[in-house]
């Protein structure tokens, strides 16, 4: 807000009065006074952005810690979409929301120390902007609330298709299964055209509210103007005083610029830190009561809802012709719900969580594969021989990966092994949980995107990897079945029928017709006898 008043300065005091020190005076302060500005400015500009990187960052620190220490309990309590409109929008929004904290106190004082300077040149324009300044932002302020309710339902609306996006990825195999992907197209096509809509009616109000913004300043700007040089026409203000009312209120429309980009990003910021401090409110499972030992050597697992029991030291099947009702069993099993489940004596949800998890542990196709090498995605923990882990992937048939890959076990593995095949990130999943090296290991679908042959090698080398240990595999594959010492068959949650697979093959039509569907096609090959294979490839 300097110039303008230097450059009254320069007007009346070396101009009008024809005194060439004191224009060169003053002259020269407005070009020190303008090369400082610049400098602010470019300072200005640093930190705003370090203000937005760093909040960005902090946002998404403090959110990632509480993902982690939710676990199992934030899918329940949030959805995917939310996730990803927190990661993709709330941060963003609120590191900009951050900067204008330092824009806006600095508003404060221009404002503040203009109306110092207004006065001394007339009070009338001194109320005339004053007055007028705070209307401008105001203002837009009914078209801004409008703006913030569509954006609102918009932002809604984009987290739910989000969400939506997710669960038909996740489940395409299933929909085209079912033969309902086309339903589903429809209705994803559907959905996207709302929030098209009401993308448009965010962009509407939005552009009203910078329209306005960038033109009513202009318009002021102008109107003060006419009222200064009419009031210098008739003697009330100087030449200079003019010029420097002109100055003031142009300087001052960066400052009502910066009000007008405030009120609309403090009321989203608000939001978005709403949402994401409704995520870090959310509690972990509360810690189990009790924390018994758990046995001191091998002991029966038993499942009293579904009735099953895994004999300790013995490769079990569970055959189910629907997948969420295996799950709920091995879930119980693995305490990731509470159940009556018992292991020997005990009540499972009454054994020390930590001894659980450090025994018991369940792998499915959903276990994620984080980014690095192969050795850093397998190793179950560190500290693993590099023998320990290539028996790991040769028990897995994962070997050849190996082979192929630059670096062997060092390669680089992208997140969730997309650099591989489906049957190769499944074998390295597989690989994973064996060398783990639990007490009981339960595997679910374990070799469901595996061809026939390396299927039987892999059945093979698991069960003399797992002789001695308890195993229970979820599958309905007979390559898988043939192998297991007992299997239990389980329908509507529950196990009807328990035994070798050659028995419930004769015994139970319906178990023979779940699990020899390929095979009446010719596709799998189901031997009578445990194969003798040799390496696979």
């Amino acid at each position: 807000m300097l110039p303008p008043y230097f450059l009254e300065q320069a007007v009346d005091e070396g101009l009008q009065k024809r005194d060439t020190g004191a224009l060169l005076q003053w002259t020269a302060a407005i070009l020190v006074i303008g090369a400082a500005i610049a400098w602010l400015g470019i300072l200005r500009h640093r930190a705003m952005t370090l203000v937005r990187v760093d909040a960005s960052n902090r946002t998404i620190q403090v959110l990632v810690r509480q993902v982690a220490r939710l676990g199992a309990v934030l899918p329940q309590r949030v959805s995917t979409g939310e996730l990803a409109q927190l990661q993709t929008g709330d941060t963003v929004r609120i590191a900009v929301t951050l900067t204008i904290a330092g824009p806006g106190v600095g508003s404060v004082l221009a404002y503040a120390i203009t109306a110092v300077l207004l006065s001394t040149v007339s009070g009338v324009l001194a109320a005339v902007v004053l007055l007028g300044v705070p209307l401008l932002a105001v203002a837009v302020g009914p078209l801004l609330g409008k703006l913030h309710g569509a954006e609102g339902d918009y932002r809604d609306r984009q987290a739910q298709l989000t969400a939506r996006i997710g669960d038909i990825v996740s489940g395409l195999g299933v929909l085209s299964g079912l033969g309902g992907k086309a339903t589903f197209n429809k209705r994803f096509r559907d959905q996207s055209q709302e929030l098209v809509t009401d993308a448009y009616r965010v962009a509407g109000f939005t552009s009203w509210i910078q329209g306005i913004g960038a033109c009513l300043p202009v318009v002021f700007l102008a109107a003060v103007t006419w009222i200064s040089a009419r009031m210098a026409a008739d003697g009330s203000i100087t030449i200079g005083g003019m010029v420097a009312v002109y100055g003031y209120v142009a300087a001052l429309l960066i400052p009502v610029s910066f009000f007008i980009e405030g009120a609309d990003d403090l009321p989203r910021g608000l939001v978005a830190a709403r949402r994401v401090i409704g995520i870090l409110s959310l509690a972990p499972a509360a810690p189990h009561a009790g924390g018994r030992p758990a046995p001191d050597g091998p002991a029966v697992l038993r499942d009293p809802p579904s009735g099953l029991e895994l004999a300790p030291g013995e490769m079990s099947a569970l055959v189910s012709a629907r997948l969420d009702e295996a799950h709920a069993v091995v879930d119980r099993i693995a305490r990731f719900t509470e159940s009556d489940v018992t292991w020997g004596d005990e009540r499972l949800s009454a054994i020390d969580p930590a001894e659980v998890r450090r025994r018991i542990v369940l792998a499915d196709n959903d276990a994620h594969l984080f980014s690095g090498t192969i050795r850093s995605a397998v190793q179950a923990r560190p500290g693993r021989r590099p023998e320990e882990v290539a028996a790991a992937l040769r028990t897995a048939a994962a070997d050849d990966i190996l082979d192929l890959a630059p670096g062997g076990l060092e390669a680089r593995l992208d997140d969730q092994a997309r650099n591989y095949s489906g049957g190769q990130a499944q074998r390295l999943r597989l690989a994973r949980a064996l060398l783990a090296d639990p007490e009981v290991l339960l595997l679910v679908e374990p070799t469901s995107a595996l061809d026939a042959h390396t299927e039987a090698v892999v059945a093979e080398r698991l069960c003399a990897a797992r002789q001695g240990a308890t195993t229970l595999v979820v599958s309905t594959s007979p390559l898988m079945l043939n192998r297991a010492a007992q299997v239990s068959y389980l329908v509507d949650g529950k196990v009807v029928a328990v035994g070798r697979h050659a028995e419930l093959l004769a015994s139970h039509p319906g178990y023979r017709a779940l699990t020899m569907r390929g095979a009446e096609d010719g596709e799998i090959p189901f031997p009578s006898e445990p194969l003798e294979t040799g390496v696979g490839r």
